[in-house]
């Protein structure tokens, strides 16, 4: 096996090698072995391609070529031309498919479906990484920094899949890398020969060190050892420091479990995940619970909460985490005559749903968890340490239901001034329009509560908003400004912008993440799932505490006691709903939330419930487009035979006529057919010598092409005339040059193999001749012009003393 097809293998084993990383954020498995086929391909037309010809253009053309005839073939063959050319229904379903695959990873939880469009995205992915490794490795035969597209796809998939089972991943990612510079090194050291790996200690004495060629060489060894070991140290020395979890919706908890205090609390942005679960197709449980409580479907879920707004984004703010109390402190800022219910909730959650925070009622007063978990009083949340996720867990919660009244909240105190100065604390760079809204939509209202609620039903019912999913997702100060003047978005938008604009009015505001309430079972119990996750804002009213309001709507359930005429010391009736649970059905069926993002696209899921989702004045694809793809497409074919044709048109100028009407026409037409002999041998793999006589060079291509008989008589023949030209005092025109050169080239075509005779067609070493022919008239144009501009300087100076004297 040669160098180059050691290296070729050891770069696709290294590129799959890294692919497998990207296993667990799919469902399926069977989009590896696509691309694993289609990566086969796209090497072996490289491998190839440097048989064929030495240029390293024509290689990674051919593989540029291969790649995107095969991604054709697989996701765009109804639309391709003749079924894999890409054509431009082709190259636009392609990018449909990418559009959607992009919105399928931004819907989506891992481990996602294996939709066209995240297949396209994932096979492509690895081919364009392959083609990466193969180009640095094998046809540049730089090995080391094929390591960095290695790097970029392991990372890329270690970044998304939260860290799960890593080492497994970087384990086969860095023995893929390492036994790729182990072939480099071996392919290096084989150009020096033989290596000697010392003295043998069997009889052989030093000649047997000589020739032990088939036990491991000393280098060799040495390589792979330096390679074990830094691949041991790269696996231990991360498990010797302190981990960084991260979960679903929440952050990294720090410290060491139970009993060894300390440890804080990093900040985490939970919202891609948020929007992810609300966009899934199929609402999957991942939490089912049981409760006493009067009003079980009401009951949410908090997993954290969001107090620092610094302008691009809300965020957890980073703190000390201690050990779990047996009994939870009380909540901060309850009063003593406030009516609470303490209830108990039993909860499992899911094994397919992990993440670093526990979801709990709000506010817990008593967790029974099994587990490594840290209690965060100032959230009053339960955080994941050491790697401790929810993954089926099964816990007992006791949790106070607070039940306010309107006048108990209009007439709370003050509250403390270091809360206030925390939590009403809002970026310079939130837009005026914020604040002056918050103005308008509370103007004339006597107490916090009163503009909280005035808050509250401006965005769930009087203003004009719409509730909506697929608005891209951010909680900056760009996306507020934005909500407000498109009025589009989903619970982040209304919970952010509410709390936002609750701050610029002097109350501490701040946003919980969690589940709204689930959906009650046949058994009494609540099923939570992913499109359940929700965001709300909790707002601070002394005597009450943190109080959550709903101003996103057809969402959660309204709390009673922002309800007017409701009154809030006794339970709403479970037969007449609350005007926003979310249990309301809707008039239409919304295309949105039944249809996958692709059949979507497509419009094959009927007419949307929101104007304006399905645009039907699609213009199509412009003529210049069209036109640009018809013609791209058969000069990039042509582009890839232009050696071919151009062999195939030399060949026939140089053999039209071996008759001339003057001497000087027959040498022309004797020294044209030689250099076509040449040419041919050179062709089939004989390079010209240009130190020998034509006769000598006409026996050289007879004995490595193996030719005789007919063809070796025809190929001395040529030499006599070439020789007859050059040193007879008269020159003769030779009679059947043509043909003797046709017979010679016939000759070495049956002596060649397959791939030769390929080679010879496709891809003729001769070719070559094109480039240095473009270099010469390079270097001659770039001399003439330096003669030229010698000669203007010159004539510009003779010129100038007559213009001083005029």
């Amino acid at each position: 096996m040669s160098g180059r097809t050691r290296l070729a293998l050891c770069a696709f084993a290294a590129t799959m090698a890294a692919a497998a990383a990207l296993l667990p954020l799919v469902e399926t498995s069977k989009w590896v072995l696509q691309a694993a086929f289609l990566l086969a391909l796209q090497s072996g037309a490289g491998a190839l391609a440097r048989r064929v010809s030495p240029a390293r253009i024509l290689t990674v053309s051919l593989q540029l070529v291969v790649t995107l005839l095969s991604l054709t073939l697989v996701f765009a063959r109804e639309q391709a031309l003749f079924g894999v050319l890409p054509g431009p229904q082709a190259v636009r379903w392609l990018a449909e498919l990418l559009t959607v695959g992009g919105d399928d990873v931004g819907r989506y939880a891992i481990p996602a479906p294996a939709t066209d469009g995240i297949r396209l995205m994932l096979i492509g992915g690895v081919l364009l990484i392959g083609l990466a490794v193969d180009v640095l490795a094998v046809t540049f035969r730089a090995a080391a920094p094929a390591g960095l597209p290695l790097l970029a796809l392991y990372s890329v998939a270690a970044g998304l899949s939260d860290g799960g089972a890593g080492w497994l991943w970087f384990l086969l990612s860095a023995s893929g890398y390492l036994l790729l510079l182990l072939a480099e090194g071996r392919d290096r050291l084989s150009r020096w020969g033989r290596v000697f790996g010392g003295v043998s200690h069997t009889s052989g004495g030093l000649a047997a060190g000589l020739e032990g060629a088939g036990r491991a060489l000393a280098p060799v060894r040495t390589g792979r050892r330096i390679g074990a070991v830094a691949l041991g140290v790269a696996l231990a020395v991360p498990a010797a420091l302190p981990a960084l979890d991260g979960g679903l919706l929440g952050g990294s908890g720090g410290g060491s479990g139970r009993g060894s205090g300390g440890g804080t609390i990093s900040a985490v942005n939970p919202l891609v995940s948020l929007q992810n679960n609300l966009n899934q197709p199929e609402n999957r449980e991942v939490i089912s619970f049981r409760s006493n409580a009067d009003e079980a479907q009401d009951l949410y879920l908090r997993i954290l909460a969001l107090d620092q707004f610094s302008g691009g984004e809300w965020r957890p703010s980073t703190r000390r985490l201690k050990d779990v109390p047996d009994r939870l402190p009380q909540p901060p800022g309850l009063g003593q005559d406030v009516k609470v219910t303490e209830v108990r909730t039993n909860v499992s959650a899911s094994r397919s749903y992990a993440q670093t925070y526990l979801p709990l009622p709000y506010p817990a007063s008593e967790v029974d968890v099994q587990g490594r978990w840290r209690y965060e009083p100032e959230g009053r949340t339960l955080v994941g340490d050491n790697g401790q996720t929810t993954r089926g867990a099964r816990y007992e919660v006791s949790s106070l239901v607070v039940e306010p009244t309107a006048a108990q909240l209009a007439g709370a105190m003050a509250p403390p001034a270091d809360l206030v100065q925390e939590y009403t604390r809002v970026p310079r760079s939130l837009p005026e329009v914020v604040a002056e809204t918050a103005e308008r939509v509370t103007e004339g209202t006597s107490d916090d509560y009163e503009a909280a609620v005035r808050l509250q039903d401006w965005f769930a019912a009087k203003g004009g908003f719409r509730y909506d999913t697929t608005v891209t997702s951010g909680t900056g100060t760009a996306a507020i400004e934005r909500f407000l003047k498109d009025k589009e978005g989903f619970c982040v938008h209304f919970s952010f912008t509410m709390a936002a604009m609750a701050r610029t009015l002097g109350i501490p505001a701040r946003v919980a993440v969690g589940f709204a309430p689930g959906t009650v079972q046949a058994d009494g119990s609540v099923s939570v799932g992913l499109r359940d996750a929700h965001a709300w804002p909790e707002l601070y009213f002394q005597g009450v505490g943190w109080t959550r309001f709903e101003p996103t709507p057809s969402r959660g359930s309204t709390p009673s006691y922002t309800l007017p005429d409701a009154p809030s010391q006794d339970p709403s009736n479970p037969a007449a709903p609350t005007e926003g649970t979310s249990t309301a059905p809707t008039a239409v069926p919304s295309a949105t939330d039944s249809c996958p993002a692709q059949l979507r696209r497509v419009g094959e899921c009927g007419a949307s419930a929101a104007p304006g989702v399905v645009d039907s004045g699609d213009p199509g694809t412009p003529a210049g487009t069209v036109v640009l793809w018809t013609l791209g497409v058969p000069a990039v074919l042509a582009l890839l035979f232009l050696p071919m044709l151009w062999r195939l048109r030399l060949r026939g100028r140089r053999l039209g006529s071996s008759v001339g009407r003057t001497p000087a026409d027959a040498t022309a037409r004797v020294m044209a057919a030689w250099r076509e002999l040449t040419d041919t041998a050179w062709d089939h793999g004989i390079a010209p010598d240009d130190s020998r006589t034509p006769r000598k060079a006409a026996a050289r291509v007879v004995r490595l092409g193996g030719i005789d008989g007919t063809a070796a008589a025809a190929a001395h023949r040529v030499a006599g005339a070439v020789e007859q030209v050059l040193y007879a005092p008269e020159p003769r025109p030779a009679d059947g040059v043509a043909e003797d050169v046709r017979a010679v080239r016939a000759g070495l075509w049956a002596a060649t193999g397959r791939w030769g005779r390929l080679r010879a067609t496709l891809a003729p070493r001769s070719a070559v001749r094109v480039s240095w022919a473009l270099s010469e008239r390079r270097t001659e144009l770039g001399r003439r012009w330096a003669d030229r501009m010698a000669r203007d300087n010159w004539r510009t100076r003779l010129r100038r003393p007559s213009r001083q004297q005029g």
